[in-house]
């Protein structure tokens, strides 16, 4: 059993391990001023694995929910586009849905990056990737649906409590999860 003062020192234990810093150093830091290592090819693979894992799981997840209620691809592709287009984009064909696609993996590496920058100072979300990947997820969920959508120009669809739990649950396997994941996997010190 660990108490409040021993997971502090786990804590410390591991800053200096990773930092590679005398211990003595690491303990009379203030923890605003310890140092961060950084590295860009573990920053790179973090955001890199961690948005397209998440691009990939997450339009896969929307082609299968969509598609069981008839929605095929190319439409589901164009109607993302239409957050910059607006309703032409269902006339613009194969291209306007590949820019659907393009558009969904800028906000899935987006949504990476943010994770990432967000767990350099944050050690909850270093140590503790599965609590945070699901919080990450269900939070990414409503800054979509009920930000970034609603300034979009797509078309807005009435509120269903059926839909927003099936997008919650998604957003919490496709989206968090496999960012946070990828952050602790990659990113360097986890």
């Amino acid at each position: 059993m660990y108490t409040r003062q021993s997971t502090a020192l786990r804590v410390v234990f591991w800053e200096a391990e990773y930092l590679e810093t005398p211990i003595g150093m690491v303990l009379n830091m203030t923890p605003e001023k310890r140092p961060v290592r950084t590295s860009i090819s573990g920053a790179l693979q973090a955001v890199g694995w961690g948005g397209l894992a998440c691009g990939i799981m997450d339009i896969t997840a929307a082609f299968v929910v969509y598609g069981s209620f008839g929605l095929k691809p190319i439409p589901l592709l164009q109607g993302i586009a239409a957050g910059l287009l607006g309703p032409r984009s269902f006339q613009g064909g194969l291209a306007t849905a590949c820019l659907g696609l393009v558009c969904h993996f800028v906000i899935a590496f987006s949504a990476a990056a943010a994770f990432y920058a967000a767990s350099r100072q944050l050690l909850f979300l270093r140590l503790h990737a599965i609590a945070s990947g699901v919080l990450y997820g269900i939070a990414v969920y409503f800054f979509m649906n009920r930000i970034v959508v609603p300034l979009s120009a797509a078309r807005h669809f009435p509120f269903s409590f059926k839909m927003m739990v099936i997008g919650v649950i998604i957003h919490i396997f496709c989206v968090g999860l496999p960012i946070a994941i990828a952050t602790r996997r990659y990113a360097p010190g986890d």
